[in-house]
């Protein structure tokens, strides 16, 4: 049986929907008190909602854009004041575009960086404190497989947004893993509505790509992302620091 989490609280980004939402769930069906976070206040409702109803557990919702840098002193704020603590950091939300490089305009790639290691590391700083007065505490950053592609193509401003995370999300490891603080990062293909409106945009490769994977499926949100997460922030992985973790079925060669 895994260990319960009981009274830990969970900040998670982009928790409306999708993978951030999946993390939710199964973080909250540990007894993690989950602090949803996204640009539309519904979505995160929602989530906190659904949460209340399977688990009976404590939650939040908070509008935010991470995008606005500004804004995350006032959020991690709120979140502190709501329940005193921040045990876990999950930076979940993500904006970018694939497409050729002569096509991506100056604005757009600077509002990916902003949305991803900008806020990330943001995140990071703002957090690092009360997990240090704690004692402990974990991060879990999102990135992506883009950047390992047989064929780059397009997908060159995603995979630098991801890249920058991961070189700073190892950074932090060796920086505050002394202070008992694990940052690690999941590489996860789900079933997201990001997913879903990226294969429909390009059918034939969405095929080609799911046929890639050795274990025949894309993953769940919440059963194979969210407790590979769950798994991640209990004391059975309390040695795993530092570690890029494809959740992918065994597509991306890592090594």
């Amino acid at each position: 049986m895994p260990v319960p989490l009981n009274e830990k609280v969970a900040l998670i980004t982009g928790a409306g929907q999708g993978i951030g939402q999946g993390i939710a769930f199964s973080l909250a069906s540990r007894g993690v008190r989950v602090i949803a976070v996204g640009r539309t206040l519904s979505k995160c409702e929602h989530t906190c909602e659904t949460i209340k109803q399977r688990f009976n557990t404590e939650t939040a919702a908070l509008a935010c854009d991470i995008g606005v840098i500004e804004s995350l002193e006032d959020l991690v704020a709120a979140a502190q004041r709501r329940f005193d603590r921040i045990d876990i950091l999950v930076n979940n939300a993500v904006s970018t575009e694939v497409r050729p490089l002569l096509k991506i305009s100056t604005d757009a790639f600077q509002q990916s960086l902003r949305v991803g290691p900008v806020a990330t590391l943001k995140l990071m700083q703002l957090i690092q404190p009360h997990m240090v007065a704690q004692g402990e505490g974990h991060i879990i950053n999102l990135a992506s497989t883009a950047a390992m592609r047989w064929d780059n193509a397009r997908y060159g401003a995603y995979a630098a947004e991801k890249e920058a995370i991961r070189a700073l999300s190892r950074a932090a490891a060796c920086e505050w893993g002394p202070l008992g603080i694990r940052t690690n990062v999941i590489l996860p293909h789900a079933k997201s509505p990001a997913l879903a409106a990226w294969a429909e945009a390009n059918p034939e490769e969405a095929a080609a790509f799911e046929a890639s994977i050795p274990l025949g499926r894309i993953g769940d949100c919440e059963q194979d992302i969210g407790e590979f997460v769950a798994t991640l922030c209990s004391p059975e992985s309390r040695y795993v620091n530092g570690q890029t973790i494809a959740l992918d079925g065994g597509q991306a060669n890592l090594g």
